[in-house]
């Protein structure tokens, strides 16, 4: 299980322009990065962890939406 300070450091990793959200497009440019959300959260891809987690549907996913798929993950092991 990821701590929540390791994943705000994946996080903060991800969101390139520090806008506060990670895109498709800064989950592409890492596919490193974006492999370990996606073990964390069990999707199989970058469209998946949007289409399933972005929960206010602005095409991107926050810290808290993260946190949310990682607990939301965790709970099904």
């Amino acid at each position: 299980m990821t701590t929540e300070q390791e994943l705000r450091s994946l996080f903060n990793t991800l969101d390139g322009d520090q806008d506060g959200k990670i895109s498709i497009n800064e989950l592409f440019l890492s596919p490193g990065l974006s492999a370990v959300i996606s073990s964390q959260t069990k999707t199989t891809s970058p469209q998946g962890l949007i289409a399933q987690y972005d929960s206010d549907k602005d095409g991107s996913i926050t810290f808290e939406e993260l946190k949310q798929a990682v607990k939301e993950a965790s709970s099904l092991t």
